[in-house]
């Protein structure tokens, strides 16, 4: 006995087929939208953030400019009051030697603002004058002429030269903290406006899959008819009927289960971005999934199209999204950990550095013990007098370094030392770790820069935070290393902490 089918089983051709194909089709499109758009705010992100971060390497010049010329005028004073200390002489002329490589960076970085670029003419007259008035007291000094070089001095410092230099780099400060703000407004707006396109995508995705929803709880009721008449036909029928049953079931089911965790993550709020591309990912697979099946059935509902979008570009914008996102994330949150340093408030005390070296050795023991390394204090370290909190930062940073780049089958050996200075100290934290290449010896102290092979892991932030740190200390560091055999890093600090010249 022939038996034909019943007509609602021709699926692909029936008016639910057809609205759940063009549903489909929908969702594809609003998630293809949706990365496209989102990469493109994202873009305009990075770009934002970019701007951001060059004011903050502006402003970052500006103060190493500030501070080399402070470290100058401390050299200055201190070779008046003590020149039999060569140190200080010393320290001038490295102060001197870095100052020109600065006021270049400063006027490259510059060249786009016409405000910055007067402020800087003026600043490179106000640097040249005084040093030839700085010049002019160490060739004194050097003649044996004391006297003269004092009252040279105090006629410099009565003139307000170096008031007037700080009164420079305040307004370019203030100038850069303008575009900062005006920046940061422009980010928050791509950000919000990111915000709203992934608002207006989930929203298209909800309503796609609500109505899908509704057009396969129709089709099932059809499909509950559909096998109360075929339980009447030949039995010929009924293993492609129970066939057919089964995979539609099962058809359902996933798109039920499809539907549910759309609509349920949907309403949750969209946290972050990268929350959110995790859903995109999630649905783009779920999707994917359904394109697969889809062709299993030998279905034509599905273009090639389609499957192009949902197997490859799809993908492929989600990647990106996610990718450039979290490297925006990691840059941000590196400048404002760096930027945070700056505005805390600092509280001196007197720091017993010795057991300040033995607190950090307690805490790095588990590190030391598994790369056998060892950390020892040689001879008596100074009493000073500093922000707690700082001079633990400095020195926990230094000593993490040397354990993470040790030369493999080497054990580690750290020693911390130090010495008194006239008015300061010296504090040296040596290592016999794989050293730094010459050429990247000042760029180590750089934000995000790192030197030798990246086998650590790391943000480029550490010897940056350092530096800035013992800059609000009123210190300065330097670094001498040699490839292969280590590296040691020199602290000069003050003492006693004076407030008031760390504000300066």
């Amino acid at each position: 006995m022939a038996v034909t089918a019943p007509p609602l089983l021709a699926v692909r051709d029936s008016p639910l087929g057809r609205r759940l194909a063009t549903f489909m089709l929908l969702g594809f499109l609003a998630l293809i939208g949706a990365g496209i758009a989102a990469a493109w705010v994202v873009a305009e992100n990075q770009r934002h953030a970019r701007w951001v971060a060059h004011t903050y390497q502006v402003e970052n010049v500006i103060l190493d400019t500030r501070r080399l010329l402070e470290q100058g005028e401390t050299a200055r004073r201190g070779f008046l009051l003590v020149p039999e200390e060569a140190g200080f002489l010393r320290s001038y002329r490295e102060a001197s030697e870095a100052l020109s490589p600065k006021l270049r960076g400063l006027t490259r970085l510059t060249r786009d603002n016409p405000v910055q670029q007067r402020a800087n003419a003026v600043l490179g007259a106000q640097v040249a004058d005084l040093a030839v008035r700085r010049q002019r007291t160490f060739d004194l000094l050097q003649a044996g002429d004391a006297a003269a070089a004092r009252e040279a001095f105090r006629t410099d410092s009565a003139a307000g030269r170096m008031r007037a230099i700080r009164a420079t780099f305040d307004a370019m400060l203030k100038e850069e903290r303008r575009l900062l703000a005006m920046r940061d407004a422009d980010l928050e707006r791509s950000e919000k406006l990111f915000y709203a396109i992934l608002l207006v995508a989930g929203l298209l995705l909800l309503g796609v899959a609500l109505t899908s929803l509704a057009t396969i709880l129709s089709y099932t009721r059809d499909l509950a008819h559909s096998r109360d008449q075929l339980s009447q036909l030949n039995e010929s029928l009924e293993g492609i009927v129970d066939e057919r049953t089964a995979n539609l079931t099962r058809a359902n089911d996933e798109i039920q289960r499809f539907a549910y965790i759309v609509s349920h993550d949907l309403r949750s709020p969209l946290v972050n971005v990268m929350g959110f591309t995790a859903e995109l990912e999630a649905s783009a697979d779920t999707l994917r999934a359904l394109v697969d099946r889809a062709d299993a059935a030998g279905s034509d509902v599905v273009t090639e199209d389609d499957r192009l979008a949902a197997r490859e570009d799809l993908p492929e914008a989600i990647g990106f999204i996610r990718s450039s996102t979290q490297k925006m994330d990691r840059l941000i949150n590196a400048i404002l950990q760096l930027s945070r340093q700056g505005r805390r408030v600092l509280a001196p005390e007197p720091i017993d550095l010795a057991a300040l070296v033995a607190q950090i050795g307690e805490t790095l023991a588990h590190r030391l013990d598994e790369t056998e390394s060892t950390l020892e204090v040689a001879g008596e370290l100074p009493v000073i007098v500093t922000d707690r909190f700082s001079i633990d930062q400095v020195l926990s940073n230094l000593v993490d370094n040397a354990v993470k780049y040790l030369r493999r089958g080497v054990p580690g050996r750290i020693v911390v030392r130090g010495y008194r200075a006239g008015a300061r100290a010296v504090i040296e934290v040596a290592d016999n770790g794989r050293g730094i290449d010459a050429r990247d010896h000042q760029r180590v102290f750089d934000l995000f820069r790192r030197s030798g092979t990246q086998d650590v892991a790391g943000e480029g932030i550490g010897l940056a935070t350092v530096r800035a740190l013992v800059f609000r200390l009123g210190g300065t560091i330097d670094v001498t290393s040699t490839l292969g055999q280590g590296t040691t890093f020199r602290l000069n600090l003050p003492l006693t902490l004076d407030l008031q010249e760390s504000k300066e």
